[in-house]
């Protein structure tokens, strides 16, 4: 087996943190990618589908889905 080297070989904090940085630093330089709202929501069906299809996605209790309701159908903060 061959060791892992560089980014790759470093522990999951250690990549966090450093991938961290370099997010804040785009953002600051303003190169970092702004996502639409269709990207947004694109990327979160993506997701979706991975999470069902693994068996990974959150399953809501009806307590859990009435909240998200009431929290759905109010007004945004910004309207």
């Amino acid at each position: 087996m061959t060791k892992k080297k560089g980014f790759a070989g470093m522990d999951a904090e250690r990549q966090r943190e450093i991938a961290s940085k370099g997010g804040r630093a785009a953002h600051e330089k303003g190169t970092a990618h702004e996502f639409t709202s269709e990207e947004a929501r694109e990327a979160g069906r993506k997701g979706g589908q991975t999470a069902h299809g693994r068996g990974t996605a959150h399953r809501f209790t009806s307590e859990e889905a009435r909240a998200a309701g009431r929290k759905g159908g109010r007004k945004p903060r910004g309207a």
